[in-house]
């Protein structure tokens, strides 16, 4: 089995005249956890968006597992493993905690035609969203609506929710974006927390969180990739410290 749980040889991203996107060659291993990151305008969402299938590349290939999936569209990507959160959650905030996460396992599992019956009747369902939260430590907001959590703690169902799409490789786009620091400790716990069957790439702009949780960082700069090295080698890299990092 090779070591590779992601990989994108050549990646192109044009509109018109406009290259976004610059020969990408990019490596995430299995058990990875990994940082992208970057000024802003970098290319970081964008290489995101082209690993799971919301831009499609003008040039170049994307492996997922040693499956291409270049040509797939997103939802085939999530089922064969490839989830993603977003830097603006995504949540159905007038529902609950626990029908927020019972939805994605649902639809992973098959049963969501289903849901008309009363969610009660998909017991199997409701005990793997129980489990999830309660690793997450969210089981005692099970019952809350949404829109009434704390937004760190909304962070952390979102992360809740793309475990239960079963995820092999995992891509978080600034997951404590607007949280509080307290809340974004939590977050990186939880994170940390994490099988180590999954790979994990994370987008961050906070640097503590990024030194703290990756193993190895991968700077872009203008749609391409800089660098990559371990935290120690890109805090040691000038040309990164001049463009991003300043003195940290």
């Amino acid at each position: 089995m090779s070591s590779t749980a992601l990989q994108t040889s050549g990646l192109d991203k044009n509109f018109g005249a406009l290259r976004i996107a610059r020969n990408i060659n990019f490596e995430l291993q299995r058990g990875a956890r990994h940082a992208l990151i970057g000024p802003n305008g970098a290319g970081k969402t964008t290489l995101l968006n082209l690993i799971t299938g919301v831009l499609r590349p003008s040039a170049g290939r994307i492996q997922l597992l040693g499956t291409d999936i270049t040509g797939m569209g997103q939802s085939k990507r999530t089922r064969l493993g490839l989830v993603r959160t977003f830097q603006i959650n995504q949540l159905f905030k007038g529902l609950s905690v626990l029908d927020n996460v019972c939805l994605a396992i649902a639809e992973r599992t098959g049963v969501a035609s289903s849901l008309l019956v009363p969610l009660g009747h998909h017991h199997q369902v409701i005990d793997e969203a129980m489990h999830l939260l309660h690793m997450l430590r969210l089981d005692g907001d099970a019952m809350q609506l949404v829109n009434q959590l704390p937004y760190g703690r909304q962070r952390l169902l979102e992360i809740v929710i793309a475990l239960g799409q079963n995820p092999q490789v995992l891509l978080l786009d600034e997951p404590a974006a607007g949280v509080p620091s307290a809340e974004s400790q939590l977050i990186l716990e939880v994170i940390d927390s994490l099988s180590d069957d999954i790979a994990i790439l994370i987008i961050e702009h906070d640097m503590e969180i990024v030194f703290r949780f990756a193993k190895r960082i991968t700077v872009m700069m203008t749609g391409a990739i800089l660098t990559e090295g371990t935290p120690n080698e890109i805090a040691a890299d000038d040309r990164v410290r001049a463009i991003y990092l300043g003195d940290y």
